[in-house]
C-alpha cells in the first residue's frame, strides 16, 4: 500500500512542505511508494509555496483507514491528527515539537524529534548525502519551510543549524534569502479572501491549561493592520468557533514579523487574566501588545496560565 505522509490539521507551510519533501525521499531514494496528503486547506503562504515551485496541491483527507501505512510529520499530537490515527499503521514520526503522548503504533517505529525550528531541517539531516539529490522544487519547498518557521531567522526557535541549511539551499537555488522571504511574507499577509472563522483556524492548535481548553491561533504578517482592522468581527466569531470546535476560549495572536511583537485580542475578562498572568502584561481595552513574542511553540504555549 502507498504510504500517506501528512502533518497536522490547519496545515501551514512546514506541515505542507515537509509532507511533500518526505514523500519525495521515500519514493525516489528509499524506493517506497508514498504520497503527500493534507488534513485541511493550506494557508496562504503554503499555497504560495505550492504555486511558486510548481507542485499540485496534495489531496485533502478527512480520516485514515485501519492499517493504512502513514508517516506523521510536524506534529505528534493526536488532537491535530485524524480521528482514527491509532488504527492506522504509523511507520514513522518526524517532528520538532514537545512530546504530547496518546499515539499508539502497531510495533516499533522510527521516531525523530529534535530541538530545531523546522521539520524540513530535520529531514535534510536525516537524508544525509542523499539531500544533494533533491531537485530544485524539493529544495525550494525545504527553504520555504525553514524561512517560514524561523520567520526569516527572527523567531527565538531559530538555531544556527536551521540558518545554515536555509542559506545552503538558497545558494543552491540562486536565491537571495531576504528577497525570497519578502515574497513569502507578502503571500502570508494577504488574508482578504478569508472569512473570520477561516482566519481563526488558519494557523491554530488546541491546548488545555488547568482544565480550560484553548484554541491558540497565530497570524504571522507584515501587514498587521489588515487582521487588526477586523478585530471586532473576529472577536464576535470567537463564540461560534468555540462552540463548533468544543473549546472554551480562542486566543488570537497577530504577530508583526517586522516589529517582532504580537498583539493579542482581548474579548473578555478570561483572556485579560490569561494575558496578565502569562505575559506579565497590563491590559487596557480589547488589545494588548506583547513585545518580542513571536513563537507559539517557545513563548506562548509554555507560558499560558489561567
Amino acid at each position: 500500500m502507498t504510504i500517506q505522509v501528512f502533518g497536522h490539521k490547519s496545515p501551514d507551510t512546514d506541515s505542507t512542505g515537509s509532507a511533500i519533501i518526505w514523500a519525495w525521499y521515500l519514493n525516489e531514494v528509499k524506493g517506497e511508494a508514498a504520497t503527500p496528503v493534507l488534513l485541511g486547506a493550506p494557508n496562504t503562504e503554503a499555497a504560495f509555496m505550492l504555486q511558486r515551485w510548481g507542485f499540485e496541491q496534495p489531496a485533502i483527507i478527512a480520516d485514515v483507514e485501519a492499517d493504512a501505512p502513514v508517516v506523521i510529520v510536524d506534529t505528534n499530537n493526536p488532537a491535530e491528527l485524524p480521528a482514527s490515527i491509532n488504527s492506522a499503521d504509523i511507520r514513522a514520526i518526524i517532528d520538532h515539537h514537545k512530546l504530547v503522548g496518546g499515539l499508539e503504533t502497531k510495533g516499533p517505529i522510527d521516531i525523530t524529534v529534535r530541538p530545531l525550528a523546522c521539520t524540513a531541517t530535520i529531514m535534510h539531516d536525516l537524508m544525509g548525502t542523499d539531500a544533494d539529490r533533491m531537485p530544485d522544487d524539493i529544495k525550494g519547498a525545504a527553504l520555504t519551510c525553514i524561512l517560514s518557521d524561523t520567520l526569516e531567522f527572527r523567531s527565538p526557535t531559530t538555531t544556527p543549524h536551521d540558518r545554515a541549511v536555509a542559506e545552503k539551499l538558497a545558494k543552491d537555488l540562486g536565491l537571495d534569502v531576504t528577497d525570497y522571504a519578502a515574497e513569502m511574507f507578502a503571500a502570508k499577509s494577504d488574508v482578504s479572501a478569508f472569512s473570520d472563522a477561516e482566519l481563526i483556524r488558519m494557523d491554530s492548535k488546541e491546548y488545555e491549561v488547568d482544565g480550560t481548553k484553548f484554541r491558540v491561533s497565530v497570524l504571522e504578517t507584515t501587514a498587521p493592520e489588515i487582521p487588526l482592522g477586523r478585530k471586532d468581527s473576529l472577536m464576535e466569531t470567537f463564540k461560534a468557533v468555540q462552540a463548533e470546535d468544543g473549546v472554551d476560549q480562542v486566543l488570537l495572536f497577530v504577530v508583526d514579523i517586522l516589529k517582532e511583537e504580537a498583539t493579542l485580542l482581548v474579548p473578555n475578562d478570561l483572556v485579560k487574566s490569561v494575558a496578565e498572568k502569562s505575559f506579565d502584561a497590563s491590559v487596557e481595552g480589547d488589545l494588548v501588545v506583547l513585545p518580542g513574542v513571536m513563537s507559539r511553540k517557545k513563548q506562548i504555549i509554555p507560558n499560558l496560565k489561567v
